[in-house]
């Protein structure tokens, strides 16, 4: 599967955002209540929030934090936030893409092109980097909760679009049009996901090396520890073994 490479060099190190709970708790609660504005405030009828609150349970958000963020878009008292996307390239030439929620269009357009600049990359103009990916629904489940048959089983029956499975889960790729349909048909054979989201799924994928995947994760960990960011996609793969190296 091409940038895949067990995912975990895409949206990695988990371990890492669990130490920024509070920030991470904030950013889900923007997610939450712009898609509770947006459509309406039940879960079960605006597929975007339920799509927001699995990904506000799968990161042990606490349910009063979740009722309070969608009650806000529900009482008028939400800001207005502006979702935003950036695109640029990292250090090896690979293609990064980040989206974002905002209240301050200038602030965030001047934080992300820092970020960028600081840690070897440059950011593109509008359309430069999102030509590579595709524009897809993935559901997350654990390798536990079944092996590789299971899960596909589940999932060609669900209609979904591809399945990627190693020994840190199971991912499940849908048109955008179909996430809600496939997650909730998953749900009922599989039991709750850890994720169900948008994601860009990068058509083809670079190789990097130590050196610039230092540099790269840092590009990376600068990007999602911004207030704004609320997820940074890329087309990279970093071998194991460099993994280790880095930590």
């Amino acid at each position: 599967m091409a940038g895949h490479s067990k995912f975990k060099n895409i949206m990695y190190r988990k371990g890492a955002q669990d130490k920024k709970r509070s920030a991470m708790f904030s950013k889900l609660s923007r997610e939450i209540t712009v898609a509770a504005k947006a459509g309406l405030p039940d879960p079960d009828a605006n597929p975007r929030l339920r799509a927001a609150v699995l990904a506000a349970r799968a990161q042990s958000m606490p349910k009063d934090n979740i009722q309070r963020a969608i009650d806000k878009a529900s009482g008028g008292e939400a800001e207005n936030y502006e979702e935003i996307r950036y695109e640029g390239f990292g250090p090896g030439g690979v293609s990064i893409v980040v989206d974002a929620l905002t209240d301050n269009r200038n602030r965030t357009a001047t934080n992300v092109r820092t970020a960028f600049s600081k840690n070897g990359g440059n950011l593109g103009a509008s359309g430069s980097v999102t030509h590579g990916f595709d524009r897809l629904g993935l559901i997350e489940y654990p390798a536990s909760v079944g092996d590789a048959d299971k899960v596909l089983e589940a999932a060609i029956d669900a209609g979904a679009e591809d399945v990627e499975s190693d020994e840190d889960g199971h991912r499940v790729w849908t048109t955008i049009d179909d996430l809600h349909s496939v997650s909730r048909a998953l749900e009922s054979a599989l039991g709750e996901a850890e994720a169900v989201k948008l994601a860009w799924r990068p058509q083809t994928s670079v190789t990097v090396g130590e050196d610039d995947a230092q540099q790269l994760l840092k590009l990376v960990d600068a990007l999602e520890e911004d207030d704004d960011v609320q997820t940074v996609w890329g087309n990279y793969e970093v071998p194991d073994e460099v993994m280790e190296k880095l930590g």
